[in-house]
């Protein structure tokens, strides 16, 4: 990992077409090795949630290519490697398990859950809620060190549901991903890949809960 972050730190420092072009060949070299570690990290996450078998290295990374067409931010790299692992893969809209590693502004973090889900699933988690706090409740126990988007919630419940439910909160959620940051030092130990794998397998019964509410709305809108 060490050599990965030395270049993403670099790439940070000169994002521009000639330094990128100047250095492809070390580029090519840190993907292969993340390329790797993302599907030694796939198929760490079948193990335990068998709904996400079979992926692909095209359905769990992405592009270092930013697009530029609406961006005022011109920069034409990400200057950060993520990895993505949900059933049916990164564009599937499905709850998963993910890493974020983005050295220049020492972003580490380890995710899972679903981030901006449509307004139709929003509906449908929202109703899971409803219907099944306790396992919620005892879903997100096993997670309690990772963190729900509290900050981009509605600021009061929405129409139609209950302010007074002990739920109540929850329903304020526009988006369910849960994130744990974690640090450098972490991301460099040898058992890193080990270490992220059992901290994301205590938010599988939450990822499942949400995924659920996923097939519910695909198949009721």
């Amino acid at each position: 990992m060490k050599e990965i972050l030395s270049f993403l730190t670099l790439l940070g420092k000169n994002n521009n077409k000639p330094w990128f072009d100047e250095h492809k060949a070390q580029y090519l070299e840190v993907k292969k090795r993340f390329d790797a570690f993302a599907m030694a990290f796939a198929q760490g996450v079948a193990e335990f949630d068998p709904r996400c078998e079979g992926l692909q290295l095209r359905d769990i990374t992405y592009r270092i290519y930013r697009d530029l067409r609406f961006s005022h931010d011109k920069r034409p790299y990400k200057d950060w490697f993520g990895v993505y692992v949900c059933p049916g893969g990164k564009k599937s809209g499905m709850a998963g398990y993910y890493i974020h590693l983005q050295p220049v502004t020492s972003t580490y973090f380890l995710c899972g859950g679903l981030y901006n889900p449509t307004k139709e699933v929003v509906k449908s988690v929202r109703e899971m809620i409803m219907l099944e706090p306790e396992q919620l409740s005892a879903a997100l126990q096993q997670c309690s060190d990772f963190t729900l988007p509290w900050d981009a919630a509605l600021k009061k419940v929405p129409q139609g549901y209950s302010e007074n439910d002990e739920q109540a909160p929850y329903y304020r959620l526009k988006s369910y991903e849960i994130y744990k940051p974690i640090t450098k030092r972490d991301v460099l130990k040898k058992d890193f890949l080990q270490t992220a794998l059992a901290d994301l397998r205590r938010t599988h019964d939450y990822n499942e809960m949400l995924n659920r509410s996923v097939d519910y709305a695909r198949e009721m809108y």
